[in-house]
């Protein structure tokens, strides 16, 4: 299979790859681990909070730590854990080869990688921000506190990487679909991660042009949120919540096509209701960004907009109950096979519930008044994230995992690790309402005892050591799999399932499918099992197959941008080693001359010849 193209070192193969593939692969482990990363502070904030008066964390270090957290989590854990499934499945589930622009899709990674590490920095030059994930001025606007500028520059660089991958998924999806792959036979996981890549190209723009004003102010001077100077702390916040409320659709809309994926694939039954799933997800996306105010309640936007926006929140739920029962009836009658994947997957739907009625009870402005600022979001909230898109991710994950890895996780190993989280999810969080209701402040590092609020919050830091004890049991699976893990090389569909993806080789070729399939119906895979001979009909003869070529560059772009965000971060501090403008100078050169170098250069990519692809085909015993 090599003979065609010169071979290169690991490392090199991988620095310099394009392939969507190899891109999924990397988002997974980059985003597991700012995953375990956010973990940990969480489990250190938890065991401050086991009990009253405790000085375990420094009230310092924890508002560090509540900021770094929520700010991973959402930005560098979730997103890019999503974005792994939606890399490398998305060009498999469509019959495309690659996505639209594989160039562009490694620069989005290496510039999400970028932003991150240039956050994590702020650890190295007197600690992480301490505002909240929200970063809401005037908080933002502390002058001696160094982190927030890394939170500035490094979620602007991190969100220039999340956009123009968001641009590619578009393009790839309208344009790179296989003969009959109508927009009505997407699967659901396609038509979710459309929709969320629309929401990211609208949602992280004012959040980009939001991240810019506040550069501005901290390393410029300028006055747009200082009272003082005619500015407003209320712009920000909505600037911030019109980028924020989406975001949560951002994450959950590809966490529900996960779920409608592997619900169907082990209930054996098709999904029930997909032309409403499908408006529905619509209709959830457009509801979800036109709610940010239910945010800003408690910040007195007056009684007519509390009351429309408090009926248009509400209003979601209709939507996503359709997902619920389409759910429930999928898996009614049907023949379910429960393993790892789907014991995940069927309890997300309880889960999210819950977190979705609370949400509906925070929808409503006079009760957002009393919880607004209590443990009680904290729950709700962490239902959505945790209960909603964490559970869907690690149905992917088993779900997935052979097909990624050419090997299955282990199911023992997989339902421990299932019921350990499971009862420390809700030993965490459920117990977190009652702290709510019982009025315990959020983001405060410490408490009075005497209150009631003891055990509540020794056994909700109790269920974070079995959530901790759980992701130690799925390292010890990945790393047993890896290496006694029953291996699917050469079975191409062994969850026997009903999308495209499962019609490709095991492991993936390069090039995905020899021959671009003919689609003929929605579920396509499962089509031919029953009306064909369980293989895919070609769309086009055996050929010359054309592939691009990897670069290096997106790389050197991702560093020129380190420098550039580093380098004005230098300027505001105190006595560094080396003038600011030239470490400035050093990114724009990097970021920009690897820009230059790619436009200037004709790169036509590569042919794997029609003779390799013939070969491969003989050997999977097809081909027409």
């Amino acid at each position: 299979m090599a003979s065609y193209k010169k071979e290169k070192g690991v490392v090199w193969d991988w620095l310099t790859t394009v392939d969507h593939k190899k891109l999924g692969i990397m988002y997974l482990i980059a985003g597991t681990l700012f995953f375990l990363k956010a973990g940990l502070m969480a489990v250190f904030m938890r065991i401050q909070l086991i009990m009253p008066d405790n000085t375990f964390l420094s009230g310092q270090t924890f508002n560090e730590f509540i900021t770094m957290h929520g700010t991973i989590m959402l930005f560098l854990a979730a997103t890019p854990l999503l974005f792994a499934f939606m890399n490398f499945v998305i060009p498999l589930q469509i019959g495309a080869r690659d996505v639209a622009f594989p160039f562009v899709n490694a620069l989005g990674f290496w510039i999400f990688l970028s932003g991150g590490l240039l956050l994590s920095t702020s650890w190295f030059f007197g600690g992480g921000p301490d505002a909240g994930w929200t970063a809401y001025v005037p908080l933002s606007l502390n002058e001696n506190q160094l982190g927030l500028d890394f939170y500035v520059l490094g979620l602007q660089v991190s969100g220039i990487g999340t956009l123009i991958s968001a641009i590619n998924f578009l393009v790839t999806i309208i344009n790179m679909r296989a003969p009959g792959m109508t927009m009505m036979r997407l699967p659901l996981f396609v038509w979710t991660s459309f929709v969320t890549s629309t929401l990211i190209l609208f949602a992280f723009t004012p959040l980009a042009a939001g991240l810019a004003l506040l550069m501005l102010e901290r390393i410029f001077d300028a006055q747009f949120f200082n009272p003082a100077a005619g500015g407003n702390v209320v712009i920000w916040q909505h600037i911030f919540w019109i980028f924020g409320h989406p975001e949560v659709y951002i994450l959950v809309l590809p966490a529900f096509g996960i779920i409608s994926e592997v619900i169907p694939a082990f209930s054996r039954k098709r999904l029930f209701g997909y032309t409403a799933m499908v408006f529905a997800t619509m209709i959830i996306a457009f509801l979800g960004f036109m709610v940010w105010a239910h945010h800003m309640f408690t910040v007195g936007i007056g009684p007519v907009a509390n009351s429309i926006f408090a009926i248009a929140t509400m209003t979601i739920a209709v939507p996503t109950g359709i997902k619920i029962f389409n759910w429930l009836f999928t898996m009614w009658g049907g023949k379910i096979t429960f393993n790892t994947a789907m014991l995940f997957a069927s309890s997300f739907v309880p889960t999210f519930v819950l977190g979705g009625v609370t949400g509906v009870m925070l929808a409503m402005a006079p009760v957002d008044y009393l919880y607004h600022d209590t443990y009680f979001v904290v729950a709700h909230f962490h239902y959505i994230i945790v209960g909603g898109i964490v559970l869907a991710l690690f149905a992917g994950l088993f779900y997935w995992y052979p097909k990624m890895f050419n090997h299955k996780l282990n199911e023992k190993l997989g339902v421990i690790f299932f019921i350990l989280f499971t009862i420390g999810f809700h030993m965490t969080f459920f117990v977190q309402h009652f702290l709510g209701l019982m009025g315990m402040p959020r983001r405060v590092y410490t408490y009075l005892g005497g209150q009631g609020l003891d055990e509540f919050n020794m056994i909700s830091t109790i269920g974070t050591f079995f959530m901790s004890a759980a992701v130690i049991v799925l390292v010890i699976n990945i790393v047993y799999s890896a290496i006694k893990g029953e291996r699917v090389i050469g079975v191409n569909d062994p969850w026997d399932a009903r999308t495209l993806e499962w019609a490709t080789p095991t492991p993936v070729p390069e090039y995905n499918f020899a021959q671009t399939p003919q689609v003929r119906s929605l579920d396509p895979l499962f089509y031919e099992k029953v009306h064909g001979d369980g293989t895919m009909k070609p769309a086009e003869p055996v050929d010359d197959i054309h592939m691009p070529n990897g670069s290096i560059l997106p790389v050197v772009i991702s560093i020129g941008l380190y420098f550039l965000g580093f380098g004005l971060i230098m300027l505001e501090m105190e006595n560094p080693m080396l003038s600011p403008w030239i470490v400035v100078a050093l990114g724009g050169l990097l970021t920009f001359g690897g820009m230059a170098l790619r436009s200037l250069n004709d790169d036509h990519g590569y042919h794997i010849p029609k003779s390799v692809v013939k070969a491969d085909l003989k050997k999977q015993g097809g081909g027409k």
